[in-house]
C-alpha cells in the first residue's frame, strides 16, 4: 500500500487522503499537465474563427466545437473518478494523455477527409483524454499535501493552465495563421476552386501546432509511467495497512446530491465554465467585427493579452486569498468581471474588445476556487473522487453557453450583443460568492479554507 511511508518516498499519506507533505517533483508533474490541457483549449478557440470560414458556418455552428470539447468531458468524468477509485489517480492519468494522444493524431486524417464532422471527432477524442487528466488533476493536486493548504495548491496548479493557454494560442497564431492576412477576405475574392483549394490547404495549417503538442505528450506518459506517485485515497484507518473505502456509486451519487451546498458549487461551476468558454471563443470574433481591417492574426493576439491577463489575475487573486475570506475575494473579483462584460456588450468601439480582455483578469481564480470550495464541502472524503466527478461534469456548461451566445449573435445579427449571455452568467456567479461569504460569516466553524 503506498501509504506507507518507506525509504523511497519522502511523504505519509494520512486518513483522510491527505499528505503530511508536498512531493514537489511529483506535484509539478501534476502541475505540467494543466498546461497540456490549457494549450488544447485555446487552439479551440483559433479552430473556432478558421472553420467558420473554411466550412461556411454561422456563429451557433462554430459553437460546436465547445461543444464536442466540453460533451467529452460530461461523458467521461464519471468513468475517470471510478478508475481513479478501482486503481490509483496515476493510471487514470495515464489514460488521459493516451486518448489526448489519440485525439491529437486524428487530426492528421481529419485534415485528409476535410470534413467538419471528422474535426469534431478528432476534438472529441481530445477532449474524452482532458476529462480524464482533469477529473483527476485537480482533485490529486488538492490532495498532495497537508488539507489545511488545499485551496493555495489547486490555485498553484491551476496558474500552469494560462500558461498553456498562452503557448496553444502563439501556437495557432504563428503556425496556422502565420501566412497573414484575414482568412474570410481572400477566400472572398477567389473563385470557387480556388476557394476550395485555399481551404484545404488551411487545413493542413492545423497539423503544425499538434504535432508539438504529441511530442510533449509522449513525453509526459513515458517519464509518469516511470515516476512513483502518491495514492493520496481516503482509508477507514490511520493504522499502516489501512483499508481503502470503495462506497457504490449509487450510495456516493445519493449523498452528493443531497448535499445542498455542494451542488450549488456543481451549478456555480457549471455556469462559470459556459461563461469563461463563451467569452473566449468569440473575444477574436468580437475584434474582427469591431476593429475593420484587422486580420486573423492580429485578432488573435487578443486572446494572448486575455490569456496573460488571466495568469496576473490568478497571482493577484492568490495574494488577496492568503490574507482575506476566499468568498469575499471571489464576491468582488466576479462583481468586477460582470462590469468588465457589461461594458463588452455596451461600447461600440475597440473598448469593448479590451473589456473583454479586462474580464479574463477576473475570472483568474474562479475554477480553482469554485473546485476546491465545492469539493471541501463533501465532509465524508471518501466520496471524494466521484464528487470531483461531478464538478468536472458541469464543464458541459462550456458546451451549453457558448451555443447560447452563438444563437444571439445569429438572430440578433451583432456578435457584440451576445456578450450580454455572459454578462448574465457573471451575475450569478456574483450572487453565488456573495451568498457564500454570507453564510460562512454566520457559520464561521464551517470554514475549512482559512
Amino acid at each position: 500500500m503506498e501509504n506507507k511511508s518507506s525509504k523511497n518516498q519522502n511523504w505519509v499519506q494520512l486518513p483522510d487522503g491527505y499528505l503530511n507533505k508536498t512531493p514537489m517533483f511529483q506535484f509539478l508533474l501534476v502541475c505540467l499537465i494543466f498546461a497540456l490541457w490549457g494549450a488544447a483549449a485555446s487552439l479551440n478557440d483559433i479552430l473556432i474563427t478558421q472553420f467558420k470560414t473554411v466550412f461556411t458556418l454561422n456563429d451557433t455552428a462554430t459553437a460546436f466545437v465547445q461543444s464536442a470539447f466540453y460533451g467529452g468531458y460530461f461523458l467521461m468524468a464519471i468513468p475517470a473518478s471510478r478508475i481513479v477509485k478501482k486503481v490509483s489517480y496515476k493510471v487514470a492519468i495515464l489514460v488521459g494523455l493516451m486518448f489526448y494522444i489519440i485525439g491529437c493524431s486524428l487530426f492528421f486524417p481529419a485534415s485528409k477527409t476535410a470534413t467538419y464532422s471528422v474535426f469534431l471527432g478528432a476534438i472529441f477524442a481530445i477532449a474524452i483524454g482532458l476529462s480524464f487528466l482533469e477529473t483527476t488533476c485537480d482533485t490529486y493536486a488538492s490532495m498532495m499535501g497537508p488539507r489545511e493548504s488545499a485551496n493555495q495548491r489547486l490555485n498553484f496548479a491551476a496558474t500552469w493552465t494560462p500558461i498553456g493557454d498562452i503557448l496553444g494560442i502563439v501556437l495557432g497564431k504563428y503556425l496556422i495563421f502565420g501566412e497573414g492576412g484575414n482568412l474570410a477576405d481572400k477566400v472572398a475574392h477567389m473563385s470557387k476552386a480556388e476557394a476550395h483549394a485555399y481551404n484545404l490547404h488551411m487545413l493542413q495549417l492545423t497539423l503544425r501546432p499538434y504535432k508539438i503538442i504529441l511530442g510533449v505528450l509522449v513525453v509526459v506518459f513515458i517519464v509518469l509511467l516511470f515516476t512513483k506517485m502518491p495514492h493520496a485515497k481516503a482509508t477507514s484507518g490511520a493504522t499502516d495497512g489501512a483499508k481503502e473505502v470503495h462506497p457504490s456509486l449509487g450510495e456516493t451519487i445519493n449523498y452528493l446530491i443531497h448535499n445542498k451546498r455542494f451542488m450549488m458549487g456543481v451549478g456555480a461551476q457549471f455556469i462559470y465554465v459556459g461563461m469563461q468558454t463563451a467569452v473566449w471563443s468569440f473575444t477574436i470574433r468580437l475584434a474582427l467585427r469591431v476593429i475593420h481591417g484587422i486580420s486573423d492574426a492580429e485578432a488573435s493576439t487578443f486572446m494572448i493579452f486575455s490569456y496573460i491577463a488571466w495568469f496576473v489575475g490568478k497571482l493577484v487573486a492568490n495574494w488577496f486569498m492568503n490574507r482575506y475570506s476566499i468568498t469575499k475575494v471571489l464576491t468582488w473579483f466576479s462583481a468586477l468581471g460582470m462590469v468588465c462584460l457589461i461594458v463588452a456588450f455596451t461600447i461600440p468601439s475597440v473598448i469593448a474588445v479590451y473589456a473583454a480582455i479586462a474580464t479574463s483578469f477576473f475570472f483568474g481564480p474562479e475554477w480553482p476556487t469554485i473546485f476546491a470550495h465545492t469539493l471541501d464541502q463533501i465532509h465524508e472524503k471518501k466520496y471524494t473522487e466521484t464528487g470531483g466527478a461531478l464538478i468536472v461534469m458541469s464543464l458541459i456548461g462550456g458546451a451549453i453557453v457558448p451555443a447560447i451566445q452563438g444563437r444571439v449573435s445569429d438572430l440578433s445579427g451583432s456578435m457584440q450583443f451576445s456578450f450580454i449571455v455572459p454578462a448574465v452568467c457573471y451575475a450569478l456567479i456574483t450572487i453565488y460568492f456573495w451568498n457564500e461569504h454570507r453564510f460562512e460569516k454566520l457559520h464561521p466553524e464551517e470554514v475549512q479554507e482559512h
